[in-house]
């Protein structure tokens, strides 16, 4: 599965993209951080069986900030976030937002899936299709089939990590045999995930130099 580090990589090249004028440490770091912190909800499945992947990776997290920071930017007299920072904090907000969303639960969503409505509605679904043209058959994608990727709910998914590598119970893991069971911290699993993490740091070094330079 993809690693927090290929979350918080990929999180730097949305950023980089999104805050324009507007980039600068502090800001790439917001963006960042707030994408790296979608993960921490495996602490909750140590209490709360199968919320890792559903409690801060439902889209209803990057949804209500969004109608949030609209209501505040776009609708009320006097936006609290304009006043504060003025455009630099309405850009920095909907940069992290859009990071949250493409660079935190997106990845996940196309690799063992997530909990998308989650509480609302407790199902995981995993889009991990292709798209492609066919002289046959036309344009044909399976990523998207709400039958085919329902995964199940949160007592009947769980995903193995290296902070809860047993997933299926709460609390401490002992490991089976009394003693602490091995635990894997994954960074890249694959090439394509080396490059985005290389591209990541690549980029937003790059963009941090320029600014001080």
């Amino acid at each position: 599965m993809p690693s927090t580090v290929v979350h918080v990589a990929l999180a730097g090249l949305v950023g980089t993209a999104l805050l324009g004028d507007e980039f600068d440490a502090r800001a790439i770091a917001v963006v960042m951080a707030a994408t790296a912190c979608i993960d921490l909800d495996v602490f909750l499945g140590w209490y709360f069986i199968g919320t890792h992947r559903a409690a801060f990776h439902t889209l209803l997290l990057p949804l209500t900030a969004a109608a949030v920071v609209y209501y505040d930017t776009r609708m009320s007299e006097q936006s609290r976030i304009r006043t504060r920072w003025g455009p630099y904090g309405s850009r920095v907000a909907w940069s992290t937002i859009a990071a949250v969303t493409l660079a935190g639960i997106g990845p996940d969503l196309t690799f063992n899936g997530v909990n998308l409505l989650y509480p609302l509605h407790d199902q995981f679904y995993a889009f991990d299709g292709e798209l492609y043209y066919s002289t046959d058959g036309g344009i044909v994608q399976t990523f998207v089939d709400l039958e085919e990727s329902a995964r199940g709910t949160t007592q009947e998914t769980q995903f193995y990590t290296g902070v809860d590598p047993e997933p299926g119970s709460t609390g401490a893991d002992a490991g089976g045999d009394g003693g602490s069971p091995e635990r894997i911290f994954p960074v890249v699993a694959n090439g394509d995930q080396l490059i985005v993490v290389v591209a990541g740091v690549v980029t937003v070094a790059a963009r941090l130099f320029e600014r001080r330079a």
